[in-house]
């Protein structure tokens, strides 16, 4: 849905709010943003353990209704000083994809309980509400560029290195969508001739090399435990991904969040940036940089927010075609 036109021109009202949920294969998360970007309250709940796909609807919206409970209990203790009491305008929701028909089925790879999954009628139905469902990654795109790292940037990606591993790209200050709203898919650039297969059964993939699952299944340890070797060489696959994409799409910016790269920190994104250098060499694509994220752990629910608001015909994102 879509306010009036001239919401479309205008930015996020500071006090406006939104119900944003993150879904990804390990846990899900539910929070209040502000028009402002600011995380109020949060919360998290495991998605591993859920047997069938309407316990993990059950779940998530069980998540929403405590951090829906709990911002109306933190408003009633500031009533006293005037404050009037916000509900959310909508819900943003960024889920691991990939998607069909325009975000309405869900079929999360790293969430076996869900196939076709209605995700958004099923929330608007539970919440009587607007709901925008966005891929996660795309999700963080927005967020990245409304309130993080690529503030002001045209023309970026926005990478998540966590269990899986996802994208989503803005050109010209424009997220793009693709055939069926599953552009940016970063994780299925193929980094490794003849590596592991990923989730999908697709060979040499980045998400087959590099994800969270990738590292455990390869090492036989969580990700938070690999070597060094092994996090120098998580970066140069993910450096290759990128560097690939600045060669095809004429962007200088990667940003990089996800509980891998972030955890893996300098020798990982040092890896990167070698890899970067040493593959992109022609004059628009040298000089490309891989930076993490800006906003941290909240990213995922800003940038799910961010979705929210957007579905409402706020702007969150730079319209011009300024570059980096």
């Amino acid at each position: 849905m879509a306010l009036e036109s001239e919401a479309s021109e205008s930015e996020v009202p500071p006090d406006a709010t939104a119900l944003a949920l993150d879904i990804g294969g390990t846990k899900l998360a539910a929070g209040i943003v502000t028009g402002a970007g600011e995380l109020l309250v949060s919360r998290r709940a495991p998605t591993a353990d859920a047997t069938d796909g309407e316990e993990l609807f059950a779940r998530l919206c069980d998540l929403a209704e405590d951090v829906l409970e709990e911002w109306r209990d933190f408003q009633q203790s500031n009533t006293e000083s005037g404050n009037s009491q916000v509900s959310p305008i909508v819900i943003g929701v960024g889920c691991g994809g990939p998607m069909r028909d325009c975000n309405r089925l869900v079929s999360p790879l790293n969430i076996a309980v869900w196939r076709d999954f209605p995700l958004g009628e099923r929330l608007s139905q539970r919440f009587s509400l607007p709901v925008a469902v966005e891929n996660d990654a795309k999700a963080l795109a927005l967020g990245e560029g409304w309130r993080g790292a690529a503030q002001g940037v045209a023309n970026y990606i926005a990478m998540v290195v966590s269990t899986g591993i996802g994208g989503g790209i803005v050109l010209e200050g424009r997220l793009l969508h693709g055939a069926d709203n599953n552009a940016g898919h970063i994780g299925h650039v193929f980094v490794e001739p003849d590596g592991r297969a990923d989730a999908a059964g697709a060979r040499g993939n980045l998400e087959g090399q590099a994800s969270g699952l990738a590292i455990a299944e390869t090492t036989g340890h969580p990700p938070a435990d690999a070597s060094d070797e092994v996090r120098r060489q998580v970066g140069e696959y993910v450096g290759r991904a990128v560097a690939s994409v600045a060669n095809l799409l004429d962007l200088q910016l990667a940003v990089v969040s996800g509980s891998v790269a972030l955890g893996y920190g300098e020798i990982f994104f040092k890896s990167a940036q070698e890899t970067i250098d040493k593959l992109c060499k022609i004059d628009f694509s040298r000089g490309t940089r891989i930076i993490p994220g800006g906003l941290g752990e909240d990213g995922p629910l800003i940038g799910a927010a961010a979705v929210g608001f957007q579905e409402l015909g706020y702007s969150v994102l730079l319209t011009s075609q300024e570059g980096f």
